[in-house]
């Protein structure tokens, strides 16, 4: 294993570096805050670590900032060993939740500070300065006091610090959680463009679904110190590798099958899908997704393209761009239908009580076996 034990940077900062983890395990007495985890981290992707809270996310990204030591494991910066390199030593750009920003110093002061720890000649510190304040669109504020700035411009400092020294690697720590929603949906636009620019190998960790389905090249969902899955946005939403992810990204309702035994999975009467033979004797549920079902004429839908279910409206909920009601359909079992609310939307508006006949076409069927 190759130590670092001087001051000198990982590497130079001409390209992004990939991250390997192999067996990475840490314990805070009996609890397994991360259990034996694998991550590859592509040089110069976005991937975000995302999970429910104590799910070891940023135990996961501190190991890797070297803020705090696995009790085994493998952390490959490039083909470099980092396990035991002091965080100072691992030259990564971070992001924190709360910023961390000096209250004593100007903006620019707060954005030179790495480049002065690093002994960069004055001239130059200050151009890199400008660059990152313009890179983060502060350009003319260097001179203003962190405790004048709005929360979204306080983070645009903290980024701009995090990356004046062009680290190969930026890890972020939920950096957006302070703000409110629509500056939030904001930033994270921002920062999505800010990665395309700079090219950094990118770790973030988030609890917000929406957030890491916006922003990720990939999503690496974990689960009480484990991976459960890692893949694109589009692929854990639409083939969600198990029920903790299919209910954690996104809105669903599990609805239990049951199988014939030739084959053929059922949800009450419903043929729904069939499957190989050598799982028919599994337990499966059915994914559904609020905004795939809508509202339909069970005379009109072809069996073959689409499942109708009928059911009674418990709750009507308008929200302004979407609405959604709350369906008692067969079986005892809820469901949630969510609705446009544009003209071709509005009608659909309705009370407790309604009846209300949906569709869900076949190729928008989610299958889990359990």
């Amino acid at each position: 294993m190759e130590l670092l034990t001087r001051l000198d940077p990982v590497s130079s900062p001409s390209t992004a570096l990939p991250i390997t983890i192999r067996g990475l395990t840490k314990k805070f007495g009996s609890l397994h805050a991360l259990d034996s985890v694998d991550l590859d981290v592509r040089s110069g992707e976005f991937l975000t670590l995302l999970g429910p809270s104590g799910s070891g996310k940023t135990t996961l990204l501190m190991a890797i900032a070297g803020f705090n030591r696995p009790d085994s494991g493998s952390i490959l910066f490039g083909e470099r060993e980092m396990i035991l390199a002091p965080p100072h030593l691992r030259e990564v750009g971070m992001v924190f939740q709360n910023y961390a920003l000096f209250p004593h110093m100007s903006v620019a002061e707060n954005i030179a500070f790495p480049l002065k720890l690093r002994r960069i000649p004055a001239k130059e510190c200050a151009e890199r300065v400008d660059e990152a304040l313009n890179t983060v669109q502060l350009s003319g504020l260097g001179e203003r006091r962190v405790d004048q700035l709005s929360g979204g411009q306080r983070q645009r400092v903290a980024l701009a610090r995090a990356f004046v020294f062009q680290p190969r690697i930026l890890l972020m720590d939920e950096p957006l959680s302070a703000l409110d929603k629509k500056l939030r949906e904001q930033m994270q636009i921002e920062l999505k463009h800010l990665h395309r620019k700079l090219g950094v190998t990118t770790v973030y960790v988030t609890h917000d679904q929406r957030e890491a389905l916006t922003m990720s090249d990939r999503i690496a969902v974990i689960n009480h110190g484990r991976l459960v899955q890692i893949d694109t946005p589009q692929t854990i939403y639409n083939h969600p590798a198990n029920s903790f992810v299919a209910d954690f990204i996104g809105e669903s309702t599990m609805l239990p099958l049951k199988c014939d035994g030739s084959n053929e999975l059922y949800f009450e009467d419903t043929l729904i899908q069939h499957v190989p033979s050598q799982d028919q004797d599994g337990e499966w549920v059915l994914v559904v997704r609020p905004e795939r079902l809508f509202p339909a004429d069970p005379e009109q839908v072809d069996p073959e393209q689409a499942i109708v279910f009928h059911g009674e409206v418990k709750e009507f909920v308008y929200q302004g761009e979407t609405a959604f009601a709350q369906v008692s359909i067969n079986g005892g079992h809820d469901l949630t239908v969510r609705f446009g609310t544009d003209s071709s939307g509005s009608r659909h508006l309705m009370n407790p009580g309604d009846q209300l006949d949906f569709g869900l076409n076949r190729k928008d069927i989610i299958l889990i076996s359990k």
